[in-house]
C-alpha cells in the first residue's frame, strides 16, 4: 500500500524548514541548522535536540534517508528522499491555499 503525501500534513514549520534546507542535495546536521537559520534570516534557530528529533522522525516516515558524508564516515547526511520532496511540495502547496484563502479577506488584502 503507497501512502499519499497529503497523509502528512500539516507538517510543522520545523519540519518544513528542515525539508526546505534540504531540497539541494545531502546535508550534514549542522549545515542544516545553518541553512534553516539562513533562509529564515534568523527567526528560526532550531536547537540540536530538535532538529535531530525531527530527522528520527523524518527518517521513520521514509521521507529521508541517511548517508554517508563525503570525507568524513563519522558524519551523517541526510537526503531527501522522492516521497520526502512529494511531501515537502504537498505542504508548500497547503501553504500556500491557506495564504490564498487568507488574502480574500479584507484584513489580508495587499494595499
Amino acid at each position: 500500500m503507497s501512502r499519499r503525501p497529503d497523509e502528512l500534513l500539516p507538517l510543522s514549520p520545523a519540519m518544513f524548514h528542515v525539508l526546505v534546507a534540504l531540497a539541494d542535495g545531502d546535508t550534514h546536521g549542522y549545515a542544516i541548522l545553518k541553512e534553516v537559520e539562513r533562509l529564515t534570516s534568523g527567526k528560526v534557530r532550531l536547537s540540536t535536540g530538535t532538529l535531530y528529533g525531527i530527522i528520527k522522525r523524518l527518517l521513520a516516515d521514509g521521507l529521508v534517508r541517511e548517508v554517508d558524508a563525503e570525507g568524513d564516515e563519522r558524519r551523517r547526511s541526510y537526503l531527501l528522499t522522492p516521497f520526502g520532496k512529494a511531501v515537502a511540495r504537498a505542504e508548500a502547496a497547503r501553504l500556500e491555499a491557506t495564504i490564498a484563502l487568507a488574502r480574500r479577506k479584507p484584513l489580508f488584502r495587499r494595499s
